[in-house]
C-alpha cells in the first residue's frame, strides 16, 4: 500500500481495481470482475451515483475519508469479506437495501422479473396478495410491493435475525403497512392465507456444494444456503404445499439455481416453465396452481405469445 491512498474517488476505483486483480478474490455478490467490484465499493461507500456524470468523482477527498476507503479495500482483500457486508448496502431491482451477516446478499435474477411486473405471466391489476418465501433482507418482498403498489405482501422467514433486517428495510422504504414480516417455517405460520403470486428463493445447495464454496460465501448465514444432502429439502416442501396457498389463477415462482437439473430429474412429470433472463441468471421455474402436485390433470397451458 502506498504511504497515502489516492486522492479522488476516480483514482480510488482504479487503485482498488489494480489491487483486487492481484488478490485471490471471488466475485459473485453483485459483480463478476475486479473493476466493477472496485466501483461498487467506492461509489456505494461514498453515496455517489453509479451512472456517472457526477463531478464529485474527481474531487479530492478529506484525508480521513481516504484512509477509511483504503481500510475497506484492504479488508476486502485480507478478510475476503463481500463488499455488501463491508458497507452494509446491496442493490436489488434498482433499490438499495441494508444488509449485514444476518442475511444473504441479494443477487437473484428474480429482480428482472419484478422490474417487468412478472409480465406476461400475471396481470398487474389481478395481483392483490404476494408471498415472499425466505425473505432474508426483504428485498423481493419490498421490490414486489413497490412494483405492485396496490398489493399486500407477506414476507416470511424462519430466522428472527433475518426478519429484523427485513423489517428495518421495510421501514426505510415506508412500506410497513403493506409488507408484513412473519416468522414461519415455509407455510406453517400461514393457515388460511392464499396468494395470487408466491415467489421463493429458498436454500438449494447440497452439503458437498456448501463445502466447496469460496471463502466469501462463508460470511453468509448457512441456513440461507444449505438444504439437506441434495439441496432439495425446501423445494420438495414448496412443491408439495404451495397449491393450498395459491388462488385459483395463482402462480409459483422458485429459484433453484444450479439445482435445476436435480429438480427436473426428481419431478419428470411436472410441466415446469424455466424462465430466461436478459441480464444473466438461470434456474428459476414457474408453475401455475393447476400444474402443481395434487391438481386435477388438465391440458398444458400454452406459453406466452
Amino acid at each position: 500500500m502506498p504511504p497515502k491512498p489516492p486522492r479522488t474517488p476516480s483514482e480510488f476505483i482504479a487503485w482498488a481495481e489494480k489491487r483486487f486483480r492481484k488478490a485471490p478474490l471471488y466475485y459473485g455478490h453483485g459483480t463478476d470482475n475486479a473493476g466493477d467490484e472496485a466501483a461498487y465499493l467506492v461509489l456505494s461507500a461514498l453515496n455517489l451515483p453509479f451512472t456517472g456524470g457526477s463531478a464529485a468523482i474527481n474531487r479530492p477527498l478529506p484525508e480521513a475519508q481516504r484512509e477509511w476507503l483504503a481500510k475497506l479495500v484492504s479488508r476486502r482483500i485480507s478478510e475476503r469479506r463481500p463488499v455488501a457486508y463491508l458497507i452494509n448496502r446491496a442493490w436489488f431491482a434498482g433499490i438499495p437495501f441494508y444488509v449485514d451477516e444476518r442475511v444473504l446478499i441479494p443477487r437473484s435474477p428474480i429482480a428482472e422479473l419484478i422490474e417487468e411486473r412478472f409480465a406476461p405471466w400475471v396481470e398487474e391489476e389481478g395481483v392483490k396478495r404476494i408471498l415472499d418465501v425466505g425473505t432474508g433482507c426483504g428485498c423481493i418482498a419490498i421490490a414486489c410491493a413497490i412494483a405492485f403498489y396496490r398489493a399486500r405482501v407477506d414476507a416470511i422467514d424462519i430466522s428472527e435475525d433475518a426478519l429484523a433486517v427485513a423489517r428495518e428495510n421495510a421501514a426505510r422504504h415506508g412500506l410497513t403497512r403493506r409488507v408484513q414480516c412473519i416468522k414461519s417455517d415455509l407455510f406453517n405460520g400461514l393457515a388460511g392465507r392464499r396468494y395470487d403470486l408466491i415467489v421463493a428463493n429458498p436454500p438449494y445447495l447440497s452439503a458437498d456444494k456448501i463445502r466447496a464454496l469460496p471463502r466469501e460465501y462463508r460470511y453468509e448465514p448457512n441456513v440461507a444456503l444449505k438444504a439437506g444432502t441434495d439441496g432439495l429439502d425446501l423445494v420438495r416442501r414448496l412443491l408439495r404445499e404451495a397449491r393450498r396457498h395459491l388462488t385459483a389463477k395463482g402462480i409459483l415462482i422458485v429459484e433453484v439455481g444450479a439445482a435445476a437439473s436435480r429438480v427436473i430429474e426428481n419431478y419428470p412429470a411436472l410441466p415446469f416453465t424455466w424462465l430466461e433472463f436478459e441480464r444473466g441468471g438461470e434456474g428459476v421455474f414457474l408453475l401455475h396452481r393447476d400444474e402443481l402436485p395434487g391438481a386435477r390433470k388438465t391440458a398444458r397451458r400454452p406459453g406466452p405469445a
